[in-house]
């Protein structure tokens, strides 16, 4: 079941990059959340898509922004991708169980075991207000993140 704009985004805990566990939920009365689903680390499109993000967080809204990037991927994977590519933002660990929050988001790809490229924005009370989902090969638009955030 996919999640939808206008839904409460469904709260999951995941491990970073460093091993230190995120909650969706910390974020609720904090800041907005950009939730992007990604395939696998180390791959072109993917790298291309978090440099982009890395090297444009500022234009996203600043502080009132937290990326959260979501991958199958382990989280020594996650740590050597971070360090090589120098990710300011956590990079989240959906590894086991395998894609369960990508599952619960409708963002898996079953018969490849991977995530496809979705991204959400959520707001400060947890409601999903955007949403795009793109097939794996195909790179998201960073400007289509910006105009989200801005309607909030």
């Amino acid at each position: 079941m996919a999640v939808e704009v206008g839904d409460v985004a469904p709260d999951f805990e995941l491990k970073d990059q460093h091993g230190a566990p995120v909650k969706l939920s910390g974020f609720r009365g904090e800041s907005n959340v950009v939730l992007v689903f990604y395939p696998l680390a180390f791959s072109g499109v993917c790298t291309g898509e978090l440099c982009q993000i890395r090297d444009e967080l500022h234009t996203l809204g600043g502080d009132g922004v937290q990326v959260l990037a979501v991958s199958v991927d382990s989280v020594f994977a996650l740590r050597a991708w971070s360090e090589q590519e120098k990710y300011t933002f956590p990079l989240l660990s959906d590894f086991w169980p395998h894609g369960g929050t990508a599952q619960r988001y409708g963002v898996f790809d079953e018969e490849r075991g991977i995530a496809t490229r979705g991204t959400f924005v959520i707001d400060t009370e947890g409601v999903v207000r955007w949403k795009v989902v793109n097939a794996v090969p195909d790179a998201r638009d960073i400007g289509e993140y910006r105009e989200a955030l801005a309607a909030l």
